[in-house]
């Protein structure tokens, strides 16, 4: 076996949940969620008076309230001396990014005793704006801290935004309704795919503490559209949505083997970090070659089980990133697992809770708890942006041979993708289409992705007039259609109009 000194370890983890679903508590600011959680992941290494030994302190950053320095206000707030501090920028990859990261540090001896946390309030802050009252006006931290700012840039490309293709519940559908081309299924049968996944994470989500919405929901429930579950985004009813208004938090305690061993912590309470990989596509999803897989989750699991020497088989335990369903299909596709498999002893963003950023260290904490009691071997994946930053990692109940092998830089993918052509008119073959509902029920804006007959690329989208053509989602997907774009937007004509009904 590798040094003892060497090898990365997890030796505590928390997580916790601040009221629930329909039960709201007293508004409670992100730090505060995050020093409890802190506090419970120290307690849980069973070795007291570890707050003031933490070297590190990593943080997921919060999106839900602003802090110019999250890590360094928790590490006072533990009793914490001279720490190296760092907080992530947006995305969900993140704490599988920095948990890497983190573990790369104590292999290298540049860090000692690592505290990794994350936590959101949204619920709070979006309780807070109904009564009309400044969380500030409760004593959150405003010096550094206040309201998170928002940067226009982050919506997308100036051809996303052409195409008005800016929200992570307009463009995943894009991504769903390829997939489902490509894998052959009609519209109904990726719904009910997709139902029977997120009915199977709503019994993991029940039997979570953590959980914000723990009441089972069957795949009857999900799929029935009603006032309490209305069409979002074609395919997408609310309950296969990510739910961000949660108050949550999560921490996890790293050190080396022989640092765990010096301070007693007990063997069984050992997860040892192997290690992972990550990757980043194009941000712009018009300039990616492809809608129906992801080119960066592809390449991140291949060099994770590349460099742990493992084959999916291997894996007792997979805990995907689930704000719509398409991410946990495509973890499922890339390992080429059963469409049967359950991959999450998380809950999923839908009934677990989508704490924005923060979501896959709730898994890490899963994931530990898991592995201490049943599995040997397990993968936790992290998404950010719109299939955009990728980044996967292996946990497991007994150390590499090699140690720590994994690699946290991630890697710059390239892409070759279609010419994007503006204000075209004529036939175009789509790739990818969907509708967004409004509150009444009713399509109200299309989105196309179409593909020319000398192979450029449309992008656009429509009134509800085409909304109602386009809402046949994955079912349009390869037919023929003619298209005029002014501007971005579109005028859709089926030369055979299609409904749900219509073979595919």
């Amino acid at each position: 076996m590798s040094d003892p000194a060497r090898i990365p370890v997890v030796v505590g983890v928390g997580d916790l949940r601040s009221g629930r679903v329909g039960a709201p508590a007293d508004p409670r600011e992100p730090l505060d969620l995050i020093y409890d959680a802190a506090v419970a992941a120290l307690a849980d290494t069973g070795v007291d008076g570890l707050g003031s030994r933490i070297d590190t302190v990593y943080a997921v950053r919060t999106a839900s309230w602003a802090y110019e320095d999250l890590p360094g206000l928790l590490a006072a707030r533990l009793g914490a001396g001279a720490v190296r501090t760092h907080t992530s920028p947006l995305g969900g990859h993140w704490p599988a990014a920095l948990l890497d990261r983190l573990a790369h540090e104590v292999a290298t001896g540049t860090a000692s005793l690592a505290l990794l946390v994350g936590g959101e309030a949204q619920a709070s802050v979006t309780g807070a704006a109904k009564s009309g009252t400044d969380p500030a006006a409760l004593g959150w931290t405003t010096a550094p801290g206040g309201p998170p700012a928002f940067d226009p840039d982050e919506l997308g490309s100036p051809a996303m935004q052409r195409a008005r293709m800016i929200a992570p519940t307009r463009v995943y559908p894009l991504f769903e309704n390829r997939l489902s081309h490509e894998l052959g299924h009609s519209r109904d049968e990726s719904l009910a795919w997709s139902a029977e996944l997120y009915a199977a994470f709503s019994e993991v989500a029940g039997r979570n503490p953590a959980a914000w919405n723990p009441d089972l929901r069957t795949a009857g429930d999900i799929v029935t559209v009603g006032p309490r579950n209305r069409m979002v985004t074609d395919p997408y009813p609310l309950l296969l949505n990510a739910m961000p208004f949660v108050d949550q938090a999560a921490a996890v305690v790293v050190t080396s083997l022989a640092t765990a061993r010096e301070l007693g912590v007990g063997e069984d309470r050992l997860v040892y970090v192997w290690g992972g990989a990550g990757a980043v596509d194009t941000a712009d999803v018009l300039a990616r070659a492809e809608f129906g897989r992801s080119a960066a989750l592809a390449d991140a699991l291949a060099r994770t089980l590349r460099q742990a020497d493992l084959r999916p088989a291997d894996l007792d335990i997979v805990d995907a990133y689930s704000c719509f369903p398409v991410v946990p299909k495509l973890l499922i596709e890339h390992l080429r697992l059963p469409h049967g498999t359950v991959p999450s002893v998380t809950g999923g963003h839908s009934f677990f809770g989508g704490p924005l950023n923060s979501y896959t260290l709730h898994s890490i904490v899963a994931v530990t708890d898991r592995l201490c009691t049943d599995g040997e071997i397990a993968l936790v994946h992290g998404n950010g942006g719109y299939l955009t930053c990728q980044h996967t990692i292996v946990l497991a109940a007994a150390p590499h041979t090699g140690g720590y092998v994994g690699d946290p830089e991630p890697r710059t993918l390239t892409t070759d993708a279609p010419e994007l052509v503006p204000d075209y008119c004529g036939e175009a073959e789509i790739v990818t289409a969907t509708a967004e509902f409004d509150r009444g029920g009713n399509p109200s804006v299309g989105f196309l992705v179409a593909r020319t007959p000398d192979g450029r690329r449309v992008a656009g989208h429509t009134d509800a007039v085409g909304a109602a053509h386009l809402a046949a989602g994955a079912d349009l997907v390869g037919r023929t259609v003619h298209v005029t774009d002014r501007g971005g937007n579109l005028t859709v004509t089926l030369p055979d109009p299609v409904t749900e009904e219509s073979p595919p």
